[in-house]
């Protein structure tokens, strides 16, 4: 039997107990134990299946998968999106069908839509909410409306408390969670909602009217789903109302969904940061791995090329001055981290609406002002080590080369945070993913940009001095 999550479970790493059912599973499975297998766990709660799935070998949970019952499969909506989809790649289309019934509309739109066109149209008619998912599918992908569950409680304002908590239990079975009740007017527009605790603490005769809240706010279902979980985290919203043109109430979105959104754009952030494209998932084939990463990697081989046509052009000073060659890691290096600070700062402010377009030039003097500073203090150890060597290496004229290499270091440093700053605030006022500035755009500019400062603080104060 599997222990319970505090004891070692879905959350935390494997014990020995947990890890030896997991094996055994495995081996059971594996030797096509179907029915040894369906009485071990037919008593099992939801959490402990839940977490066998996600411990089991792809292959075997995918067999397993097949072999549970109706009801044991809906554990599958509770899975990492992921997760899931590699899960469910190889199922039959009446299996397809028996899990996806066991997901809210929402979540079973949004699996559909990773499935191939074939399977889905196959798919689609023979699901019990397949009107639900249709009109979720109407709305824009990554919308409000593509995410929204159009199952919410609404009352009138001048019922009582008694008679919206009567209505609530009398229709218990249809309500799966309840985060608040909308409260709308006889065109079913919102005016407010009641929390649980308005309900719970308000006399029973008290009027829905006299002990809603009224500061709620609604999205229209065109609304970025990004942009609706920025709404939802800075006002500390548990739910947000979905309205149609007409400000008619038509859906929620719930916290589990909220969540869901947080998740993927994080994902999606991280995945663009890193170079590559945002709906990458680790169960990809090999060629649709290559497919989405060549792209990226040849134009971080352009900009390499540039930055080495760069060095190439000071050739002579190069000839000169050998010693010049052992600085060009360190400053590109500076550089793309300089940059990639300020970036990855920039884009974690865009994301959760801290920094506007509006917010530019001060952004950019924070960044300039900070980067004066930690500029200097690497300039002053640079300046320090090439100083340390000159005791013990033959240098020709040590002083300048060290401070030139400092102030080469000072201005290439100022200058990434710069651009870092910026680029990702520009970016997402033109309307592209601002996460795309920190991966191999800001870093192969800058490669560009350092190189060339450097060997141009070099040609104004240390070779001449050579000649």
């Amino acid at each position: 039997m599997w222990r319970s999550v505090g004891e070692g479970g879905i959350g935390d790493d494997l014990d020995a107990h947990n890890a030896a059912v997991v094996a055994e599973f495995a081996r059971l499975i594996k030797a096509g134990e179907k029915d040894k297998v369906k009485r071990a766990i037919k008593r099992w709660p939801p959490q402990h299946l839940l977490a066998l799935i996600v411990y089991l070998p792809i292959k075997r949970a995918r067999k397993l998968l097949g072999w549970l019952d109706k009801l044991q499969s809906r554990v599958v909506a509770e899975l990492n999106p992921a997760f899931r989809s590699a899960l469910l790649e190889d199922c039959t289309v009446q299996r397809l069908v028996e899990v996806l019934d066991g997901m809210e509309p929402e979540e079973a739109a949004d699996q559909l839509e990773d499935l191939p066109e074939e399977v889905q149209l196959e798919v689609l008619p023979r699901l019990e909410q397949r009107t639900a998912i249709e009109s979720l599918r109407g709305y824009r992908d990554e919308s409000a409306g593509s995410i929204m569950s159009r199952k919410f409680v609404a009352v009138p304002p001048d019922w009582t408390v008694g008679q919206v908590t009567h209505e609530i239990r009398a229709n218990s079975q249809a309500i799966e969670k309840l985060y608040a009740v909308n409260v709308v007017d006889a065109d079913h527009r919102p005016v407010g909602y009641l929390r649980l605790r308005d309900l719970l603490l308000s006399p029973k005769e008290a009027l829905v009217y006299d002990v809603m809240s009224t500061d709620f706010i609604a999205v229209g279902p065109d609304t970025d789903q990004e942009a609706v979980a920025r709404i939802a985290d800075r006002y500390e919203l548990s739910v947000v109302p979905v309205v149609d043109k007409q400000g008619r109430l038509i859906g929620r979105i719930t916290p589990k969904q909220l969540r869901r959104v947080l998740r993927e754009e994080a994902e999606e952030d991280l995945n663009l940061m890193a170079g590559l494209p945002a709906d990458t998932r680790p169960d990809e084939s090999i060629g649709r791995i290559v497919r989405g990463r060549i792209p990226w990697l040849l134009i971080g081989l352009g900009g390499a090329s540039l930055s080495a046509a760069v060095v190439g052009a000071f050739e002579g000073q190069l000839a000169k001055a050998a010693i010049l060659a052992s600085f060009i890691p360190i400053v590109m290096s500076m550089a793309g981290n300089a940059g990639i600070q300020a970036s990855t700062v920039a884009v974690q402010g865009l994301s959760t609406g801290t920094i506007k377009f509006g917010d530019l030039g001060w952004r950019l003097l924070k960044e300039l002002l900070a980067a004066l500073a930690n500029g200097a203090i690497a300039a002053a150890v640079l300046v320090a080590l090439v100083i340390g060597v000159a005791q013990v290496a033959e240098l020709d004229a040590p002083l300048v080369l060290a401070a030139s290499a400092g102030l080469s270091l000072l201005s290439v440093v100022v200058v990434a945070a710069s651009v870092g700053a910026t680029i990702p605030i520009v970016l997402d006022k033109l309307g592209i993913d601002p996460a795309m500035a920190t991966g191999v755009f800001i870093t192969t500019g800058n490669d560009i940009l350092s190189v060339m400062i450097f060997f141009l603080m070099m040609s104004l104060f240390y070779l001449p001095l050579l000649a």
